[in-house]
């Protein structure tokens, strides 16, 4: 039985190897795991960026109504060389002549009327920033997803990594049964020979687990912004079945709510107040501006000089080449698509929220099932080994069992992670904790 031998080290050095090297791994909670996330990705990062530039419109927009001001000052020193004829000689003398000059001035001018140009882009960068906030939101909330989903695909690998590894010291078990009955002659050696090609089995399945975990927690480490891989910390508080959920009451919540709705509708909204932007180019605009300045010279000892100006400009494009038609048209045909985005995101959140509804409610009822399946499971191992013990049973009917045993905990964990994946994303459809 050297083969044996050879399995069982490898499965052995395995689980070592790997105990060791999750010990050594950065753990974090599921909490710690959003908050890093929001900081670290690209997504998140450029939704905020995008808020604050929308902020900085709403800024420049009111500020539009305020007037301009612009000072400016400057300093010269001229200096011309030439000649002139000297009318007592006759002679060309030498007629170098230099001067500086101080000057300063304070520019203003304010918009009186801009046919409505001001309150209609004033109403759309309003527009434009909740559409940016709920864009923030949603970002938040489906990064939050993505990282929720990763961390569980870390436990659930966790998890079955558990299971294949009880695989395996079942199968290691039962070979050593088969081996002592084949030497006590209570059996042949065919019993012994599947007994190990199961354990080389639950061994590949348990490096296939493995693998996944490790994995797992490499996609993990990168949402959370780390070079490397980490594992999460697991919470009962996760397992618990809460109440049966309110199909209607979330329906009209997920149209109320949900991120991406809100996005959608307030991206409608400032689409259609740029229509006024663009319609505001058929009025004239009316500004009154002002000038003041001073100047002196070295020619007039610095005595400073006053200037002032005051102008009132009427600007009215009356034709400009059907330019403010074709922006009136971009502006319209852009309202249209958003209102059509709008409508279809309610449609998919509906749709979407419908699925993961049937997908929840299927998940308790398999959680319950698979509970029933894994406890009949063991009773039927246990019964089948004193079965084979004694003789009356064959050990394909010990492998059998164990097989089922095995898959039973597998669904087990599988039907408790569905849920949980179906539990966040309908979290991230009305955008608030279940």
């Amino acid at each position: 039985m050297a083969s044996r031998s050879w399995v069982y080290g490898v499965g052995i050095l395995l689980m070592a190897g790997h105990a060791s090297a999750q010990s050594t791994k950065p753990a974090v909670t599921l909490a710690d795991a959003i908050e890093r996330a929001e900081r670290a990705q690209p997504r998140v990062i450029q939704a905020a960026g995008t808020l604050q530039n929308a902020d900085a419109r709403v800024r420049s927009a009111r500020g539009a109504y305020l007037p301009n001001f612009n000072v400016q000052s400057s300093a010269a020193n001229f200096y011309s060389e030439g000649q002139r004829l000297d009318q007592s000689t006759g002679q060309l003398v030498a007629s170098n002549s230099s001067n500086t000059s101080i000057n300063g001035s304070l520019t203003t001018s304010i918009e009186l009327f801009d046919g409505f140009r001001r309150s209609a882009e004033s109403r759309a960068a309003g527009a434009n920033r909740e559409s940016a906030m709920e864009s923030l939101d949603d970002a938040r909330f489906q990064q939050q997803l993505t990282t929720t989903n990763q961390f569980f695909d870390v436990l659930a690998a966790v998890q079955l990594v558990r299971v294949r590894g009880a695989s395996v010291r079942r199968a290691d078990e039962q070979l050593k049964v088969s081996i002592a009955r084949l030497r006590a002659g209570a059996a042949i050696r065919s019993d012994s020979l599947r007994s190990l090609v199961t354990l080389g089995n639950a061994q590949i399945q348990l490096i296939n687990a493995q693998t996944q975990l490790t994995t797992a927690e490499a996609n993990l480490g990168r949402l959370v912004g780390t070079e490397g891989p980490v594992t999460a910390i697991d919470d009962s508080a996760f397992y618990r079945l809460g109440a049966p959920l309110d199909t209607v009451a979330l329906r009209v919540e997920a149209l109320d709510r949900s991120p991406q709705v809100r996005t959608a509708e307030a991206a409608e909204r400032s689409a259609r107040a740029s229509i006024g932007v663009a319609r505001a180019g058929y009025w004239p605009t009316l500004t009154l501006g002002g000038n003041a300045s001073i100047n002196g010279s070295q020619q007039n000892d610095y005595k400073f000089l006053q200037q002032r100006q005051a102008t009132l400009t009427v600007n009215w494009g009356v034709f400009n080449r059907f330019t403010r038609e074709q922006n009136i048209a971009n502006q319209r045909t852009a309202t249209d698509i958003a209102e059509a985005n709008s409508r279809e995101a309610r449609r998919q959140v509906l749709t979407s929220l419908t699925t993961r509804l049937a997908e929840f409610d299927a998940a308790q009822v398999r959680i319950g099932i698979t509970q029933t399946s894994l406890a009949a499971a063991n009773e039927d191992l246990r019964v089948q080994q004193e079965r084979y013990r004694i003789g009356v049973a064959t050990i394909v009917d010990v492998l059998t069992s164990q097989e089922s045993l095995t898959q039973a905990e597998v669904d087990a964990v599988n039907a408790r992670f569905d849920y949980l994946r179906a539990k966040a994303q309908i979290q991230a459809l009305i955008g608030r904790q279940l």
